[in-house]
């Protein structure tokens, strides 16, 4: 990690909730890749496949966090009939030829895709959302108690007020407060549907940097 300062590559980075958290953990570069634009990411950016592109440089970088998008595992999109790429499974395969410490991030519906992955809940943060999250790594992860589910969410498609927990996607209302609440002021609601929220991925983030810093001290 030259200069003291450890590189994190966020692949599928949408509009970089997820980046936000590895900054505030405290790694020193972050530079996010996805297939689509994302003229709302706040740090270094490359439009790009992002497995090809962890195949080509993903050397260069101290850890990786990895959101396959979850349309494949959304039960909404089998009721559909819709398909869509498995990019878990080849993401994986890529990370663990590369070595390093390594997160693959998804919804709950994923889980029979991940290995022994830990789960994050909004309100063991503070938050006034629940969007649990799966994290597999080949890091030992520890989590927070999980805080029971002891309040309602308003209903979607309901008028939202501060402090009401909620369900932030479709077309949800009161987007500033969701905004403020998951600590995502720059991001669209678009991005806020299926973004991670920031708090997830800084307290992971300074379990990366711990290993880190165990490899260099080994």
């Amino acid at each position: 990690m030259p200069d003291d300062k450890p590189r994190l590559l966020d692949l599928f980075c949408c509009q970089g909730a997820a980046s936000e958290g590895y900054r505030r953990a405290g790694f020193g570069v972050v530079v996010g890749v996805d297939i689509n634009p994302q003229p709302r990411y706040p740090f270094g950016f490359w439009q790009r496949d992002a497995v090809k592109f962890l195949k080509r440089f993903g050397r260069h970088f101290d850890a990786v966090h990895a959101s396959p998008p979850c349309q494949r595992y959304s039960k909404a999109q089998r009721i559909r009939g819709r398909e869509h790429p498995d990019l878990i499974g080849p993401t994986r395969d890529v990370l663990r030829e590369l070595g390093v410490p390594y997160v693959i991030e998804n919804v709950e519906d994923a889980r029979p895709e991940l290995i022994d992955p830990v789960t994050l809940c909004g309100a063991s943060f503070g938050l006034h959302t629940y969007r649990h999250r799966l994290f597999e790594s080949n890091v030992t992860l520890e989590v927070p108690e999980h805080t029971p589910h002891l309040v309602k969410t308003v209903k979607m498609g309901r008028a939202l007020s501060p402090g009401d927990f909620y369900h932030a996607v479709g077309n949800f209302s009161n987007v500033e407060y969701i905004r403020q609440d998951m600590g995502v002021p720059w991001m669209t609601r678009d991005g806020i549907r299926e973004c991670i929220p920031p708090c997830f991925t800084e307290y992971i983030g300074r379990q990366l940097l711990e290993a880190l810093e165990g490899q260099r001290a080994a």
